[in-house]
């Protein structure tokens, strides 16, 4: 498997999701997913039923590390103020679960909001570096595009709290949305000393997963078995793409 790390290549990783409800369709979406072969794996363990269950998320972690080998794998439990799934912990309860994770798992990276507490974002932080995981500072808007100097100063978050990836996510809600995103991902990728994500969703952002690396995002995500997020593709029709792109951008440097 490829055990490239965001950032690195010359190309944008493509990362797939894990969504199952129970352990069994974990396991399940798991292995249709290593048949495709992504670069990156998610798991988005907010939709996982027992998540209140530290022990049974730590173990499913390690078999699913276990199961897929090299490949990076980012864990993510998603707020439901930043779009996702109902869950009965808290965010005193999450930092101390992607703590449990640091410290019990071969996991590379960890997706943690923005918005947390700074004091959550800083304890966080310092497991990562004593446990050698990487962060990923995320921020999510379901409703809309913020303008450019509020998604800048996401980015400027992220390496303020000497986070390893600043990622933003927004939703389009014109052409011109998917537009500013991409103006902002050109303009991050020249401002920031450390990796970018950026995700224009739905239906009008579907090109930003498409020509995103081409302005500077490291990773775009695709359908492996199960959707995370609207507007993701199946990963290969995703991979043609980007390597249709690549091809042609290399070529027109020649």
């Amino acid at each position: 498997m490829n055990n490239t790390m965001i950032g690195q290549g010359t190309k944008p990783l493509i990362c797939v999701p894990l969504v199952g409800r129970t352990g069994d369709a974990v396991m399940a979406e798991l292995s249709e997913v290593l048949v495709k072969k992504p670069d990156v794996i998610e798991w988005r363990a907010d939709f996982f039923g027992d998540i209140s269950q530290s022990d049974e998320v730590i173990r499913i972690a390690n078999w699913i590390k276990k199961a897929a080998g090299d490949i990076p794998f980012i864990f993510t439990v998603r707020s439901r103020r930043e779009g996702g799934q109902p869950i009965t912990l808290n965010d005193h309860d999450i930092l101390e679960l992607l703590i449990n994770i640091c410290q019990n798992t071969g996991w590379e990276y960890i997706d943690y909001e923005l918005s947390n507490p700074p004091a959550y974002i800083e304890c966080l932080r310092t497991v990562a570096l004593k446990t050698k995981k990487k962060i990923i500072g995320s921020f999510h808007d379901f409703e809309g595009t913020p303008a450019a100097d509020i998604l800048l100063q996401k980015f400027a978050q992220a390496v303020q709290y000497q986070l390893d990836v600043a990622k933003v996510a927004v939703m389009p809600r014109t052409l011109e949305d998917v537009l500013a995103l991409l103006q902002v991902t050109l303009a991050a990728k020249r401002l920031v000393n450390i990796p970018i994500i950026t995700i224009s969703m739905g239906r009008y952002g579907v090109i930003s997963r498409m020509i995103g690396g081409v302005f500077g995002s490291a990773l775009s995500f695709a359908i492996g078995a199960n959707s995370s997020a609207p507007g993701q593709i199946q990963i290969d029709d995703l991979r043609t793409v980007l390597t249709v792109i690549e091809k042609a951008i290399g070529a027109s440097n020649n």
